[in-house]
């Protein structure tokens, strides 16, 4: 039987290990970590309150100044009839739920003080990840109201206009 022996420098060894290491931390800084999806659209970063309040006020909406609510939600890895119906909703108006799968993201509920017609709140909801919109939609909370997208519906008039009345649907 053979035995060899080798003797190892440990300085030598370490100064590999810390010289490997900063090569892989200067290729995960060059090549930015984790890719973000892309969204349909160009979303405007949604890094404080008042930018949020302003995208919605962009669609016409009169919003609270700060959230009602505000916290994380996963998005849902395997999809279900209801997050089909709603990812449906986010798709018509440029986004697309289903590219954030098991992600959570930041959810911040907003009442809405313009909204005609209605005798219950109403509030906008923003899915937010990495400081942009990755969807929302406005709900009338009433026993008949609607989920519908962010833009205000052709037709439908503010409190301030001539007329409150409702589109028919």
């Amino acid at each position: 039987m053979m035995v060899m022996t080798a003797k190892v420098d440990f300085k030598k060894v370490m100064l590999a290990l810390t010289a490997v290491a900063a090569l892989v931390l200067a290729l995960i800084l060059l090549f930015g970590g984790e890719q973000q999806p892309d969204t349909a659209t160009a979303a405007p970063v949604m890094s404080s309150n008042d930018s949020r309040v302003k995208f919605l006020t962009d669609f016409g909406w009169d919003v609270t100044t700060s959230p009602v609510e505000s916290g994380q939600v996963k998005i849902p890895e395997e999809v279900s009839e209801v997050f089909d119906r709603y990812n449906k909703l986010q798709q018509g108006q440029g986004y697309d739920l289903s590219k954030f799968a098991g992600k959570n993201v930041m959810r911040y509920v907003y009442k809405i003080n313009n909204y005609p017609g209605t005798t219950e709140p109403v509030y906008a909801t923003l899915l937010v990840y990495k400081n942009q919109i990755i969807g929302g939609d406005v709900t009338d909370t009433a026993a008949k109201g609607h989920i519908r997208g962010f833009k205000m519906p052709e037709g439908m008039t503010t409190p301030t206009e001539s007329s409150t009345t409702l589109p028919t649907q």
